[in-house]
């Protein structure tokens, strides 16, 4: 039992050194949270979203205006003898709006709200990006465990296939018995190769995750603050899983929707002040006889705008229904999410159990089996158990051995997977102090109050690192096998042992 708890709870993973030399997972987290091109996507989707706020500001903030205006006139009407024959104007003109029926105050408001759904989803990605990570990484563990257990297999094998073939030479064994060792070195071959197929794959994911090799990868850390009971995982999800906190505050969200379309049938009021100014470049009168027209003027005004709808073509009431119908949708979408998160939070916590009875169950089978095979290649030296019966031992072995590696690696992601689900997966939660935390606050303040024209952000240039340069993977592992998963090679039937 002690075995489970090592690998179900523990230390967190900011107990990882930072200066490390081996590749740990925490390594592996920050280099993804640093360089991986989705969650830069995702930050860079949360700012466009966090600019919606100033864009439903500056609905109520005053609008200035300059136009200007030169007219040559090429042909004058006969009757006309003041007519000018060229003139340049200029027009200045400030609005600012004083109501429009709560409009702008809700339209604010909901890209208030929006903002922090984004955060959420940030939080959500951060969290999915951190699980894969995990589990790319747990994967390439365990398949180079697989590939060493199958490259051991056939190493047993091959020298069981010599030791037969000698001892046919002798008389000893049948012809039927080298066969049935030829047979299954064969599949054993065959499997390795599958093996080391699945080891690429592994490893290319973990590259397209993390942007690295994996190199020398260390046992993972215990995971931190497991729950000992389903309603306590579940409880916690739900208030602290971000998909859920997104739907929320997205359902908050359509509701200002809702009211800001309402207001497009309220009155409307605005302030204006405009100045005008004129010249006609001493073209104006020069056909007249007598008298001094002005050539230049300037002009001013200034007053109050009132619009009341009356009639807009069923507009309004057709965008308020569509914002309700919205608003309707936002609802069921909680309602779906927390669905999800409660099933997620369930299953994840079952299959986190169900891997450490495994895990429990699998070792005693390696442990079973591993003496089984010492005593049946003792017994084949009396004569009592056949060639086929160590072989069908030695496979026995290997397969327990898969189903133990398999399972550590069920059991660890399948934790992950429920500390995501319960909120707990975060960049803060796992200790990824290599460098400053992406804030996404920090930028919201930055840019909802910006009011000027020409206050644009730099040229957008790639964040996420590329791995067109990182070699491709093979199916080499240089690591040593786990002592407990490790068996002698030497099949001799009068000196059988198997290691500890």
């Amino acid at each position: 039992m002690k075995r489970l708890i090592s690998w179900g709870v523990g230390v967190s993973l900011i107990a990882l050194a930072p200066g490390a030399q081996a590749d740990t997972l925490r390594e592996a987290l920050l280099k993804a949270y640093r360089d991986n091109p989705s969650i830069a996507r995702e930050r860079s989707s949360l700012r466009a979203i966090d600019e919606n706020v100033p864009l439903a500001k500056a609905n109520g903030r005053p609008d200035v205006s300059l136009t200007g205006d030169y007219v040559e006139y090429l042909k004058q009407a006969e009757n006309s003898f003041v007519a000018p024959e060229r003139q340049l104007s200029s027009n200045a003109q400030v609005t600012v709006p004083l109501f429009n029926g709560g409009q702008v105050r809700n339209s604010v408001r909901a890209a208030e709200t929006r903002s922090l759904a984004g955060r959420a989803n940030l939080r959500s990605a951060e969290a999915n990006l951190f699980t894969n990570v995990v589990a790319a990484y747990n994967d390439v563990i365990r398949d180079e465990a697989i590939v060493q257990l199958n490259q051991q297999n056939v190493r047993v094998l091959d020298v069981n296939l010599q030791a037969t073939r000698d001892r046919f030479e002798v008389g000893d064994l049948t012809r039927t018995d080298v066969a049935q060792s030829e047979a299954r070195l064969a599949v054993a071959v065959g499997q390795l190769r599958g093996a080391e197929a699945q080891l690429v794959t592994s490893r290319e994911t973990y590259v397209q995750l993390v942007g690295d090799t994996p190199d020398t990868l260390e046992a993972p850390p215990a995971l931190p603050n497991l729950p000992a009971e389903t309603t306590t995982a579940v409880a916690t999800a739900l208030n602290n899983n971000p998909a859920l906190a997104a739907a929320e505050r997205e359902r908050d969200a359509t509701r200002f929707d809702t009211r800001a379309a309402k207001g497009a049938r309220l009155p409307q009021v605005s302030a204006f002040v405009g100045g005008n100014y004129f010249n006609y470049l001493n073209t104006l009168g020069s056909a007249t006889v007598g008298g001094s027209i002005p050539q230049t003027g300037t002009a001013a005004q200034g007053g109050l705008s009132l619009t009341v709808p009356l009639y807009q073509g069923g507009r309004p009431a057709a965008q308020v229904r569509q914002a309700q119908a919205r608003e309707s949708v936002a609802i069921e979408t909680v309602t779906e999410t927390e669905r999800g998160v409660i099933a997620q939070a369930r299953s994840a916590f079952a299959n986190w159990q169900s891997s450490l009875r495994v895990i429990e169950s699998a070792q005693v089978a390696v442990d079973a089996n591993q003496l089984s095979l010492e005593g049946v290649r003792a017994e084949n030296t009396v004569g009592t158990r056949t060639i086929l019966d160590i072989l069908n031992a030695e496979q026995e072995l290997l397969n327990s051995q898969v189903t133990l590696v398999t399972a550590r690696r069920d059991a660890y992601v399948a934790g992950f997977a429920l500390l995501a689900a319960m909120g707990k997966a975060e960049a803060q939660d796992l200790g990824l102090d290599g460098g400053a935390l992406y804030d996404p606050i920090a930028n919201y303040d930055r840019v909802e109050g910006k009011w000027f024209d020409w206050d644009d952000d730099e040229t957008p240039v790639a964040v996420g690192t590329r791995t067109v340069d990182v070699p491709a993977q093979t199916p080499v592992v240089a690591k040593p096998l786990e002592p407990e998963l490790q068996r002698d090679v030497d099949t001799d039937p009068a000196n059988p042992s198997v290691d500890e």
